[in-house]
């Protein structure tokens, strides 16, 4: 069964909606907590975010901009990156570059290789 991405209340998750990284990466900085997994991030601007370790599975970045973000330790699983922009970005190595293509130009949703 697919997730479908959802605006959540997650006070942290609105600092993202409204383009505040600075304060979204400062409180988690501080320790706060947030769930950030079957998000909507449809047409975001997340260029500055603090990403590491972050679990986004079933994120939706739909013509999202994560130019330069660092997502190497974030969890992808079921995300999809339909149009986002994605230069500089740094993806989980486990993720093929042909998942991300199809993923980038078809929509479809990001699985991980179960090879090593």
């Amino acid at each position: 069964m697919t997730k479908k991405p959802e605006v959540k209340k997650d006070p942290m998750y609105m600092l993202l909606r409204e383009g505040k990284m600075a304060d979204f990466n400062s409180r988690r900085s501080h320790g706060e907590k947030c769930d950030l997994t079957c998000c909507d991030f449809r047409g975001l601007d997340l260029r500055g975010l603090d990403a590491s370790g972050i679990d986004f599975s079933h994120g939706y970045f739909r013509q999202t901009d994560l130019r330069g973000v660092d997502m190497s330790t974030c969890k992808l699983e079921g995300a999809s990156i339909n149009g986002a922009r994605i230069s500089g970005t740094y993806l989980p190595k486990e993720l093929s570059a042909d998942e991300i293509t199809l993923s980038l130009l078809h929509g479809t949703r990001l699985r991980y290789s179960s090879k090593s």
